[in-house]
């Protein structure tokens, strides 16, 4: 929408016309809208009587442009707005963030770092660092923390940690521009860089006082927290996992004749429906899907597949009454997979243990109603030994009676772990995308027949009834979650304020029961133990994998030998064995080589020889000497000339390894036909990486082979050089600081505590919780959820005492680790909040400076900040659309998972500003989340499609994204910003 009246236009985003059904909401469009700061002061003098006029007209009728800031106009005084002021700021400092970052990999950075680090010209200075932001950092936030502030300054900041990272930096570790990939360096390098620059935005402030952010008043975000989108996944059907709605619906007996006797077998019925192809049932049985676990490793060799789920032979009983008091499912272990449907009643009572979660019981088996040891190594197999505890008063004949009518469901438990194995292979595109899965999916196609079709609704019903019930139980957990908010509330205040952290801890130091505590700590241990609860049932009861979860714990639990371990713990030290054992890997007799140098060299020296082995054999594929030679001759010259030819390669637009073969700096010189022959490959090599023609691709083999020489000769000398690093003196020196530094404090604090104690204690908590999961498992899923609720409350209320005497004696006996480490976080929260204490940034000076002595041109500059807001503006706009579009495809959109503390604290609380912190999350789609270096492709071409598809994705997902527009003026303002930065930060 444009508006001219008597001055300048006046742009704002016309807002989305209205649904067509009224809603609840009074509007969706941004509390304030983006307004061209005026350039001139005529233009600010007619802007500002055009708002007068307006207000006038606002009394009279509401309109879209009511809801345009006065903020538009600068304050008195002032050249910029307050939206101007910080994205100023913002840009100057990312752009001085980035260029530190950068400088880090540099062999002289530390020397201009300032203290503690030494210097060649002497200590600098603060205010002459070179690296002022890192440097306030480091000082501030790192050389203080718990555990390095008693490191010395010489000995070990300069002497060890300076010495070893300038020799890393002088070893030129190969970068992304090497590898035509980027490396994990250039990946920490990306999210160090957006670290620093939301701490230093966030905490420095403007001097003016009216600096403000781009905000939106609602973003109609879909409130779905983790729980509800655990639902959707555990649907029986309607959700589909990369073009496939996979359901096994149901299970049938199939009888087989073997030599003399029949034999059955259970056959898993699947409901397949391929994204616009017509729905299909096809029969498989277990072994089936082992077969296809087998020919997807055979297809896709090295990638790690979750395992096959274990073979549970338990069966299910099923009413189709309606829920009320009597069972409606309930479940029991077998040993025979062929138990007959028309069993005895009598024999089926004392299995069928009707309870909440009956279909449950046999993932880990129904187990007795005395906990023990032994018990949980035998459930898996043991029959419960006893009715439901839900089952009504009377004699087991009576349940038994009423389980006449009931219908058994062969391998309930089974289907249900195969449907969550199944699912969570499809999620992979790469599976998804399978032969064998595409196969085994839609193979030999069956009519269900109308047993087979009953049985199908029977599992569906039971689906429905688990999702019914798992609802339940997050709307009771919510509910009394609800009633702790106004304490919360309380508690939030009380922790975020000046000191807050360092009372709450000392509270737990001085009380030494959760009872004695303060009305709001102890309802904060209230809300954590509904928290925990909710957490222990979604991860042992409400998933489809959860059996398979709570089997593998319940294996490792009853492996952990308890006993020995708190022995061990109670009569040994532990620092004293670990510097022992240092000493025995560390020593260097007589000057040679210590242990561990020697294992780390066998290492590294093993991949060195493997790569040798490769470049070898592809050198005699190749047969070209004097082009291998340049090859390796250019990985092992200096950096200066690497950097020479990279920046040619990029200025002329032409691959790396064509610039290599015509530099004159690397030796051999090559003649006018080779690299005529070179250049040649090189287009029939691109032309047999965009199509796909044979021909093509024997003129491209030459220079496939030479590109994957060049890579193999660069890792070659990167694990080179990491052996000399390793086998440098000052290399276990450091290390053997960093233990000393990090592990014996703690060591001190866990031996002075009595830690060992609390391994009995952790031993209880498994058993009781193991016994609590499994007596959940065998009640009703009519029973009530109240009850479900209260039985994981009153687990955790049970163990609460023994974790908080642990963390009471360990904090009591922390010879003041904790209260240092409390310290150290309220400095971090007090920068946030308040910035450092050499002042603010007046971004107002610092425009008028530059305007003065004519270093920019004002209504360019002006310009240049305008777009970035309106850069800023359509930036997060897109980024909300694109989440909201996920959310509503359920495609693993970023879930509202902002429970728990999440939710009880804001990112205001800690000094950071919420769109700030969501400013992190930008950008971050083009992330390439597969590692290339570590894949090793025989076929280079290949290797380069996978490239050039990867990079494709990326272009796809961040396709709309607005552009960042070209900056230039205002950077013609760093020195001048980087001297007011430095006076700011200079303490």
């Amino acid at each position: 929408m444009t508006t001219q009246a008597n001055g300048p236009a006046l742009e704002v985003t016309a807002p989305s016309p209205p649904p067509p059904a009224p809603s609840k909401r009074t509007d969706t469009i941004e509390s304030q809208f983006f307004v061209d700061a005026p350039e001139t002061r005529e233009e600010q003098a007619e802007q500002a009587q055009v708002l007068r006029e307006r207000q006038q007209l606002r009394r009279n009728e509401p309109s879209i442009m009511t809801t345009t800031s006065n903020t538009s106009v600068p304050p008195p005084g002032s050249i910029l707005t307050g939206k101007q002021e910080h994205y100023l700021k913002r840009e100057l400092i990312s752009y001085q963030t980035q260029w530190e970052i950068s400088e880090l990999s540099h062999p002289t950075a530390l020397k201009r770092f300032g203290a503690p680090f030494h210097s060649d010209v002497g200590e600098v200075a603060p205010e002459d660092s070179e690296l002022p932001l890192l440097r306030y950092i480091f000082v501030h936030h790192v050389r203080n923390f718990p555990f390095l502030d008693k490191a010395k300054e010489k000995e070990f900041w300069q002497d060890k940690l300076q010495s070893f990272l300038e020799s890393f930096a002088n070893k030129h570790i190969s970068s992304a521009d090497d590898r035509l990939e980027q490396t994990k360096r250039a990946k920490l390098a990306l999210k160090a860089t957006k670290l620093v620059e939301l701490m230093m935005v966030s905490g420095i402030p403007t001097a003016s006082g009216y600096e403000e952010r781009i905000r939106f008043a609602e973003m109609e975000v879909v409130d779905r927290g983790a729980n509800e989108q655990g639902l959707i996944v555990n649907m029986p059907e309607g959700h589909e996992i990369n073009g496939w709605d996979v359901n096994v619906a149901g299970v049938r007996i199939v009888s087989v004749k073997r030599h003399v006797r029949q034999h059955k077998h259970a056959e898993f019925i699947l409901r397949v429906k391929h994204k616009d192809e017509k729905e299909r049932y096809v029969a498989r049985r277990f072994g089936d899907f082992a077969k296809m676990h087998k020919q997807l490793r055979l297809e896709l060799p090295g990638k790690v597949l979750p395992p096959l789920p274990r073979k549970n032979k338990a069966q299910s009983i099923y009413s189709g009454r309606d829920d009320g008091d009597s069972d409606s499912v309930s479940s029991f272990s077998t040993q025979d997979a062929t138990a007959p449907v028309s069993q005895a009643p009598d024999t089926l009572a004392p299995e069928a243990s009707g309870g909440i979660r009956g279909y449950l019981s046999s993932w880990t088996g129904a187990g007795s109603n005395r906990h023990s040891r032994n018990a949980s190594r035998t459930s898996l197999s043991a029959p419960s030994p006893r009715a439901s505890i839900d089952a009504p008063r009377g004699s087991a004949t009576s349940t038994a009676k009423e389980t006449t009518s009931d219908t058994v469901l062969h391998r309930e438990d089974q289907r249900v772990s195969l449907r969550a194995f199944l699912r969570n292979f499809l999620s992979n595109e790469a599976i998804s995308n399978s032969r064998a899965m595409y196969d085994f999916l839609t193979e030999e196609p069956l009519i269900p027949n109308q047993e087979e079709l009953k049985d199908i609704q029977r599992r569906k019903n039971m689906d429905e009834r688990r999702l019914e019930e798992q609802r339940q139980f997050f709307e009771v957990a919510r509910d009394r979650a609800r009633e702790l908010d106004i304490h919360m509330e309380k508690f939030r205040r009380s922790v975020v304020e000046k000191n807050g952290l360092r009372d709450l801890f000392s509270e737990i130091k001085i009380k030494d029961k959760i009872a004695d505590l303060d009305p709001e700590f102890k309802k904060f241990a209230e809300w954590l133990r509904i928290e925990v609860a909710a957490t222990l049932y979604h991860m042992f009861l409400a998933e489809d994998n959860s059996p398979e979860l709570f089997a593998q714990a319940k294996r490792i639990h009853s492996l952990v030998p308890y006993g020995a371990l708190k022995q061990v713990i109670r009569f040994t030290n532990p620092a004293a064995v670990m510097v022992s054992v240092l000493d025995i890997f560390m020593a260097q007799p007589l000057g040679a080589k210590s242990l561990l140098q020697r294992i780390f060299g066998l290492a590294v020296g093993d991949g060195i020889r493997s790569l040798q082995r490769s470049i070898d054999t592809l050198t005699s594929k190749i047969d070209e000497p004097s082009l291998t030679e340049k090859i390796r001759n250019y990985t092992e010259t200096y950096e200066e000339v690497k950097s020479n030819v990279r920046q040619e390669a990029r200025e002329e637009q032409v691959d790396l390894l064509v610039k290599i073969f015509q530099s004159e700096e690397v030796e051999p010189a090559l003649s006018s036909e080779q690299i005529g022959r070179i250049f040649n490959a090189y287009v029939a090599w691109n032309n047999a990486v965009e199509n796909v023609d044979e021909e093509m691709r024997q003129g491209a083999e030459l220079y496939a082979r030479l590109k994957s020489l060049l890579k193999l000769y660069t890792r070659l000398r990167d694990k080179k050089m990491m052996l000399e690093m390793v086998e440098e003196p000052n290399t276990l020196r450091l290390f053997r600081d960093l233990f000393t530094i990090f592990y014996e404090p703690l060591i001190r604090v866990y031996k002075s505590a009595n830690v060992y104690n609390s391994v009995t204690d952790f031993a209880r908590f498994a058993d009781d919780a193991i016994q609590t999961i499994e007596k959940a498992q065998r009640q009703d899923v009519s029973a009530d959820p109240n009850q479900t609720v209260q039985s994981f409350i009153d687990l955790c209320e049970r163990h609460e005492d023994d974790l908080y005497k642990f963390i009471h004696e360990v904090h009591l006996h922390d010879n003041g680790l904790f209260d240092k480490l409390m310290t150290w976080i309220e400095g971090i929260l007090d920068f946030l909040r308040n910035g450092p204490k050499g002042g603010k940034l007046d971004m107002n000076a610092l425009v008028a400076g530059a305007l003065d002595m004519k270093q920019v041109d004002k209504d360019l500059a002006l310009r240049e900040i305008n777009s970035l807001i309106k850069w800023q503006t359509a930036r997060k706009r897109w980024h909300s659309d694109k989440t909201r579009q996920k959310m509503a495809s359920g495609g693993g959109a970023q879930e509202d998972g902002m429970g728990g503390l999440a939710s009880t604290f804001k990112p205001s609380d800690f000094g950071l500003d919420a769109q700030d912190l969501a400013d992190m999350d930008l950008g971050d789609e083009d992330d390439d989340e597969s590692d290339s270096d570590e894949e090793d492709e025989d076929d280079p071409i290949e290797a380069e499609r996978k490239r050039r598809r990867r990079k494709q994705d990326v272009l796809k997902r961040t396709a709309g994204e607005p552009i960042k527009p070209e900056v230039s003026e205002l950077h013609k303002m760093m020195p001048q910003f980087l001297s007011m930065l430095r006076m700011v930060l200079a303490e």
